[in-house]
């Protein structure tokens, strides 16, 4: 195995922190083309370790600690901006996930985001498309992870209609095989369980349509080295052959015997017949009679995500984008914000160690969406907007994104909101506050919303203050904006930031 210190300055690398196992890929990129170079899988069982009151046992969190520390020697040497890693349902689940991600981050050395199931499917389908030869028909892609199952329509690398639903291999075994017990009892209850989760959808679904059905992931792929290893299907998965294997379990009768299914590896076993029933139950309400599996997933869809970032093809900025057309925003205004926002924050990038440019991107496009609230009400829009932000599906965004965003939204305005900036990861209480106050300067340089020149001030940074200086006379012949930073002064020292001006 090589490591990526000595590979090209054009490796990345994605990591897949799902609720059966951790996937880890890494591949380089050669023009046009991402070649993997090496892949890695720990069945760690997070959403296993899930007590009563959603929290990870010590014992599950110790081996998910232990896999990501393996992981992150993989990772040495490779910058943060070429590495993608997310977590998926379980975390999403874990209830106050934030210091559990803090140790994880810590443990691999390298920042994690838990996804949205929505954003989860887009991924999954974007890996699945990549992997695949385009043929111009509509495909139905079908993910079954261990506490979610994602199912996305689409065609080409565009997607029509995405769910991410609440039942996965691990969470089905849990709730119905949870003793080791295969029986005709709690099978029927198993797919009663599917058709009673697909019910709200299956019509949409339906009506949509689809030419090929397509099955990624670890639990799909399984069930295809079984039903072909048993002779029951000669290419893909049939419902024949699930209903066929779904006997076959009853046979087994209990979950420690069926590492004697031909294809099934031992790892896979405890949480195969959870993952049978979703497959089967789904096939049952949507439809299908054949799948075709794909190697394409999640992570691949991670990969070819970091290539479009790191080629300045952000679909984040395309989410911003629609986003602002959904909510009739001034465009104008917009781009004077945005403009004055990151040119305040050229000024002091350097003092305040923002030269990273994810804050001038996150602050860019706060800028940009900052008045979204005034969709709902005028009054306390701010407080709306940051709601929009935080609560609304934006591709290529992750949870902790939205959060920041949604801060920097809150806090463009008004009284400074020092409680919401307390909700935030330690690590980021200072940048973002440094951030929130350039975007609030920019706001009321723009106050006016006339399109005059902005003010010509320059910046010194101190570590937590800002001293504004002004051409000689300036302050006296605006004495609005003088007026308007008196004010804004009043509402940073409530934070403990001092703003100075002359």
């Amino acid at each position: 195995m090589s490591h990526p210190a000595t590979e090209s300055g054009e490796t990345i690398a994605a990591l897949d922190l799902g609720s059966n196992s951790f996937h880890l890929i890494v591949a380089r990129l050669h023009g046009g083309e991402v070649r993997v170079v090496d892949r890695l899988r720990e069945m760690v069982r997070l959403g296993g370790g899930l007590d009563a009151e959603r929290r990870i046992v010590p014992e599950v969190k110790r081996r998910a600690l232990e896999c990501l520390g393996r992981f992150g020697e993989r990772l040495s040497g490779l910058p943060a901006e070429r590495v993608r890693a997310v977590g998926t349902n379980t975390l999403r689940s874990v209830r106050d996930s934030g210091p559990l991600v803090e140790e994880m981050e810590q443990a691999l050395g390298h920042p994690i985001s838990i996804i949205s199931g929505v954003e989860e499917a887009r991924l999954i389908y974007l890996g699945v498309a990549h992997s695949l030869a385009s043929d111009g028909r509509r495909r139905l892609v079908m993910d079954i992870g261990g506490g979610s199952t994602e199912l996305i329509v689409g065609q080409g690398f565009e997607t029509y209609y995405m769910e991410s639903l609440y039942m996965g291999c691990v969470s089905m075994t849990r709730s119905r095989f949870a003793e080791g017990k295969i029986t005709r009892k709690a099978i029927k209850r198993a797919l009663l369980d599917v058709r009673m989760e697909l019910e709200p959808v299956t019509a949409r679904f339906r009506r949509l349509g689809w030419d090929r059905p397509i099955g990624a992931s670890g639990t799909i792929r399984a069930v295809e080295r079984v039903v072909r290893a048993a002779g029951w299907s000669r290419e893909g998965i049939t419902l024949a052959s699930l209903r066929r294997l779904k006997e076959r379990l009853l046979e087994l009768g209990r979950s420690d015997r069926l590492d004697r299914l031909a294809g099934l590896g031992g790892e896979r076993a405890p949480v195969f017949a959870g993952g049978v029933m979703v497959l089967l139950g789904s096939f049952e309400a949507l439809g299908i009679e054949r799948m075709e599996v794909s190697e394409g997933a999640l992570r691949e869809g991670l990969l070819y995500e970091l290539v479009g970032r790191i080629r300045d093809e952000d679909i984040r900025a395309r989410s911003i984008s629609e986003l602002a057309r959904r909510y009739h925003l001034d465009q104008e205004q917009a781009a004077r914000v945005r403009e004055q926002a990151q040119g305040l924050l050229a000024q002091v990038a350097g003092a305040w160690g923002l030269e990273d440019g994810g804050w001038s991107r996150m602050l860019g496009w706060a800028a940009e969406i900052c008045e979204i609230g005034l969709s709902i009400a005028h009054s306390q829009y701010h407080k709306h907007g940051a709601y929009i932000a935080e609560h609304s599906d934006l591709a290529g965004f992750s949870r902790q994104e939205q959060k920041l965003l949604a801060t920097l939204i809150r806090a463009h305005r008004r009284k400074f909101p020092v409680a919401v900036f307390r909700e935030l990861p330690k690590r980021q209480r200072r940048s973002m506050l440094r951030l929130a106050v350039l975007l609030r300067l920019a706001v009321l340089f723009h106050r006016s919303r006339s399109g005059a020149a902005a003010p010509p001030v320059e910046l010194e940074a101190g570590k937590d203050s800002l001293r504004l200086h002004f051409p000689a006379g300036w302050l006296e012949r605006h004495p609005l904006v003088s007026s308007d930073l008196e004010q804004e002064a009043a509402y940073l020292a409530a934070a403990g930031f001092r703003l100075l001006f002359r």
